[in-house]
């Protein structure tokens, strides 16, 4: 990473205002349990120091970080991040150096838990510390007591921090949102149960679909325990949907300054809403206030107003929609009934009349009687044929023996004809039946016999529908067994028969 010209600098900060609350030498993790005054350890004069009186290196070290700590108790100093270690328990190692010096820093599992944002090669910060001498390598270094980022606020940093960790998860990807319902049948409601956002979103409710249920799952919406109880709201709405019906869940507060909003911009909650499985309205803050709720969110609302108005429609409307789909649907359905009606009246005209079948039946009847006579009088004639045939046989054979053979053929054949015709009969006669009985049951005879009756206006025109008649009008009414004649007294072209 390219370094920027920025100058190492050192702020001290006045007599009485830095904090004179000794760390806990238990957690630096430095060599020495305690350090000297330096009014205990003698200052050697301008002379010569005998060989006899040499400070051992632990005397010395602990001279210079008297020193140091004594003239630098308090110190703040810029520069750029690099090494940057964070241990297992909790404490963090690094370098904060510019283009000419480094110095080493150590950050304590106290500070460090304060920090909203991970610390990173090539950040410049500026840190607040206590300057000290790590006794075991004879090193100083920095007790970074607070650190902030250059250019950039701690909570911006956070924000763009988690943000980019969270895309990169692929938690805020369209795949994963949830389309709202049109219509849901309950709502549930993560905010405040005292602050004016649930008082809005309830008025809006009220006046878009008053009798829509309602769950409020109430918590804290600012604090250090606002996140926690944001994600358990969530988890509480989700588990109780399948038996309250909650298809949709609303998630925000009014607005406020960042730090108002900084729950909704917490992991936790993030993860609460990515795996939800009621869709999840964001509705934090005011248009301009942006969270990373509203990106993990299936659907950001810019007030908790404006989410209560996305989340139904207005009841008035859908009853106008309802009217109108009726009404399209008895309209078509109306014009579905006129096009049967003119279908059954062109299927109607398309079928023969009982006369022209009756007059059809009669032909064919005529036909069959007509073959059997035919067929008839062509097997009487060829047995007469045979028998002239065989009586001139017989003429020309021996006559007492020729005779008897003959006349037993004779007999043979006049047997078999006579069974054939008469078989030939019996068929002819079962065909004659059975277009009887069909003639019968196509005549219009029959079907007076059984109720119906046939309607003509006195000059023998026939009435096909209410729509030939008029009242008043004299009918004349032709039954099985003779002939009404009728005046109409009323036409009602929509009543059907009982």
């Amino acid at each position: 990473m390219a370094q920027k010209d920025i100058p190492f600098t050192v702020e001290l900060i006045p007599e009485g205002k830095e904090d004179s609350k000794a760390p806990d030498r238990s957690e630096e993790g430095e060599a020495g349990s305690g350090r000297p005054s330096p009014r205990d350890i003698p200052v050697p004069e301008e002379k010569a120091v005998p060989q006899e009186k040499a400070w051992s290196v632990t005397q010395l070290t602990r001279r210079i970080r008297g020193l140091l700590e004594e003239s630098f108790p308090v110190a703040a100093v810029e520069g750029e991040l690099s090494n940057v270690r964070g241990a297992a328990s909790g404490h963090w190692y690094f370098n904060l150096k510019d283009e000419k010096a480094q110095v080493r820093c150590v950050m304590f599992r106290s500070a460090a838990s304060s920090l909203r944002f991970a610390l990173e090669d090539g950040m410049q910060v500026l840190i607040r510390g206590r300057i000290s001498v790590f006794e075991a390598r004879g090193e100083y270094q920095i007790q970074v007591l607070t650190l902030e980022p250059r250019g950039v606020g701690a909570l911006q940093l956070a924000f763009e921090q988690l943000k980019q960790k969270l895309a990169t998860e692929g938690l805020f990807e369209l795949a994963h949102k949830q389309p709202l319902p049109y219509l849901p049948r309950c709502i549930g409601i993560v905010t405040s149960p005292r602050g004016a956002a649930i008082r809005d979103m309830l008025n809006v409710l009220e006046r878009r679909f008053a009798s829509l249920p309602v769950l409020i799952a109430p918590a804290v919406v600012q604090g250090d325990a606002a996140a926690g109880e944001i994600a358990a709201a969530i988890d509480i709405l989700n588990r109780l949907a399948p038996t309250r019906k909650i298809d949709v869940i609303i998630v925000g507060r009014g607005g406020g300054s960042v730090e108002d909003l900084w729950a909704f911009n917490e992991e936790v909650v993030a993860r609460a809403i990515f795996h939800s499985k009621v869709p999840v309205i964001s509705a934090v803050g005011h248009e301009v206030d942006y969270t990373i709720a509203d990106f993990v969110a299936d659907l950001r609302a810019p007030t908790p107003s404006a989410a209560a108005e996305l989340a139904v429609p207005v009841r008035d409307d859908l009853r106008a929609v309802v009217e109108e789909l009726r009404g399209t649907l008895f309209s078509r359905v109306e014009r579905m009934s006129e096009w049967n009606r003119e279908r059954w009246a062109a299927l109607r005209a398309r079928l023969p009349s009982p006369e022209d079948a009756v007059r059809q039946m009669a032909q064919r009847v005529d036909d069959l009687r007509e073959r059997i006579q035919t067929i008839g009088r062509v097997k009487q004639e060829q047995a007469v044929q045979r028998h002239r045939h065989a009586q001139a046989r017989l003429l020309m054979a021996r006559p007492d023996r020729l005779h008897k053979h003959r006349r037993e053929v004779l007999t043979d054949w006049e047997g078999r004809l006579s069974v054939a015709m008469g078989a030939q009969l019996e068929r002819l006669r079962g065909r004659l039946a059975g277009a009887a009985g069909v003639l019968s049951s196509l005549s219009p005879l029959v079907v007076l016999e059984r109720g119906y009756a046939t309607v003509t206006t006195m000059d023998g025109t026939l009435v096909r529908g209410t729509k030939d008649v008029r009242q008043g009008d004299a009918l004349r009414v032709g039954l099985h067994d003779g002939v009404l004649d009728t005046e109409v007294v009323g036409v009602d072209p929509h009543r059907k028969q009982d």
